[in-house]
């Protein structure tokens, strides 16, 4: 009923709009008055009428779109505090932080990837937290990178497969030595993100091997034991002493929210001694 009354009224002032106009044109073809003063009456009697009838916004509808926007900004903020809560879980219960002490962290900023893609990271966390330079960082499925800055409040990640991170590592069941990344790990031929792997003894390669940090004294900048990746491709030897491969990573960085950063205790107990017998 409403509604019918409301067409009835605009259909109304349509037609005083019509008359009001016509008559203007007529007055204006016969030269009446000037056209200033034509225009002048024009505005004074069609600029009510013009905004009667413009569909503007109704009382309250800028206030409900405010409202909607502030409640969409708050479910997505509720989603991702939802995902980072399952990631926080995932990542304290992988066997990458098994044992450890470990300081969950968000991914705040992304450094420009180059040919070998994303080689640093910042994280929201820092010396205020107890972060350290050459900490080792980790996400759920394994390695992530070393801490190569410290700020109160946030941190840099350089990310193994870049040109400053080389990383000792044991490879497959016999844990034969190798390293991993460092410069041109991302060479011409391997698949983008595979990174670069040497072994540094005589040894076998094969694809699906296991690939894990070696450690480092104290545990700085590499834990060990960490999954670095699996190899994807063993190259020809041509010559060389040692196979080298590729390897792919067990951490896609591009995709990362969530990491974790290792704090370990440096060793204050000397090992015993043992005393070697010969046959």
């Amino acid at each position: 009923m409403r509604d019918a009354r409301s067409q009835r009224r605009r259909r109304r002032l349509v037609g005083v709009a019509l008359v009001v106009t016509l008559a203007l044109v007529v007055l204006d073809l016969v030269a009446a008055p000037g056209p200033d003063l034509l225009r002048r009456g024009a505005a004074t009697v069609l600029g009510p009428l013009e905004r009667v009838l413009a569909p503007g916004d109704r009382p309250g509808v800028e206030e409900l779109r405010r409202e909607n926007e502030r409640l969409a900004e708050d479910l997505r903020t509720a989603r991702l505090s939802a995902e980072e809560g399952r990631a926080v879980a995932e990542l304290l219960a992988s066997p990458a932080t098994s044992g450890a002490t470990v300081v969950p962290a968000r991914v705040v900023g992304v450094g420009a990837p180059g040919p070998q893609g994303v080689v640093r990271l910042t994280i929201d966390v820092g010396s205020r937290d107890g972060i350290e330079v050459d900490r080792t960082v980790v996400a759920a499925g394994g390695l992530v990178g070393r801490v190569d800055a410290v700020a109160p409040w946030t941190s840099d990640v350089l990310v193994v497969g870049g040109p400053d991170v080389v990383v000792g590592a044991r490879v497959g069941a016999a844990g034969a030595l190798a390293t991993v990344g460092g410069p041109g790990s991302a060479a011409t031929g391997r698949a983008p993100g595979e990174l670069g792997m040497t072994l540094v003894e005589a040894g076998r390669l094969a694809v699906g091997d296991e690939v894990r940090t070696l450690g480092s004294v104290d545990g700085r900048p590499f834990v060990p034991g960490v999954l670095i990746g699996t190899v994807s491709a063993v190259e020809p030897q041509r010559g060389r002493l040692a196979p080298s491969g590729s390897v792919r990573p067990a951490v896609d960085i591009g995709r990362l929210s969530v990491v974790g950063v290792l704090l370990t205790e440096p060793r204050s107990a000397p090992r015993p001694a043992a005393t070697g017998g010969g046959s």
